[in-house]
């Protein structure tokens, strides 16, 4: 019998960090603050109707050239060491990754952000993803930033879920994508996969997971009471199953909530087999 894998689909800012991954220093070498920041980036967006994530590209481009800041990938990956994380993330892949071999499981993680794939890169837990699926920037030959090469927005992040779906590890390769294959040949069905998200930029992967059997997760920020009502209220309106404090230690909700949840498919993959 094959081994089931489970595919722990993360969004990153709000869910395995407090922040938006921008605020943890490429914001303070620009010389703004983040109201600042997220305001001009907000304001453009409105000016020009554009994509809240291309506008904020944009901002991040002409800052940093305003200031004769270099924006070559190893300098996002210098910021992404500063990226704060919430409590017990460093641990948690590897808590994961050995309740489900214990189990029979393989278990795998993704990011699913918004936010730049280069930033994630350079965080002490880039190591621990199947595939990073994120923004990213065109470098010229010199190794510059000069155009975005993948804005991820709320709603082109569900394709994500579908690639992760098809084992299909490229944020380009569309035409694999649309190609028909038969459901017994998909890597990793909807029903094995798990989605840990912060607010309603979440919502279309919270649903789609949750619309094919899979188990979509609200987290929220210990202590943040806005937060939490969010979460609560994803769960009301029937975006989530569950909510839970954004703590990833042993002893944590999310914790027993991902063993409870293989332990399920664990159980239903056993069960599938008696009905073949």
């Amino acid at each position: 019998m094959r081994k089931p894998i489970v595919a722990l689909v993360y969004d990153f800012d709000g869910t395995l960090s407090p922040g938006n991954m921008q605020e943890f220093g490429f914001i303070q070498a620009v010389g703004t603050t983040p109201e600042q920041f997220w305001d001009m980036s907000n304001q453009l967006a409105v000016r020009e109707d554009a994509s809240n994530v291309l506008s904020y590209m944009k901002m991040m481009y002409d800052e940093a050239h305003s200031k004769g800041i270099s924006l070559r990938s190893e300098s996002f990956r210098e910021f992404g060491k500063d990226v704060v994380l919430f409590e017990g993330v460093r641990e948690w892949f590897k808590l994961i990754n050995d309740y489900g071999r214990s189990q029979g499981v393989k278990v795998e993680h993704y990011i699913n952000s918004s936010g730049l794939k280069e930033i994630v890169e350079g965080t002490p837990i880039a190591k621990e993803f199947r595939y990073i699926f994120a923004g990213s920037f065109i470098y010229d030959e010199r190794g510059e930033a000069v155009w975005p090469g993948i804005a991820v927005d709320s709603t082109n992040k569900t394709q994500f879920l579908f690639k992760i779906n098809k084992g299909i590890f490229s944020a380009r390769d569309n035409k694999r994508l649309n190609a028909s294959m038969a459901e017994e040949k998909k890597r990793v069905p909807f029903t094995n996969m798990i989605y840990f998200g912060d607010g309603e930029t979440d919502v279309p992967c919270m649903k789609i997971v949750s619309m094919f059997g899979g188990n979509s997760v609200a987290v929220y920020s210990p202590g943040n009471d806005k937060k939490r009502a969010i979460a609560h209220r994803l769960k009301k309106q029937g975006r989530v199953r569950f909510t839970v404090p954004a703590q990833y230690t042993q002893d944590s909700t999310a914790y027993k909530l991902v063993c409870a949840i293989i332990d399920k498919i664990k159980a239903d993959n056993v069960l599938q087999q008696f009905s073949k």
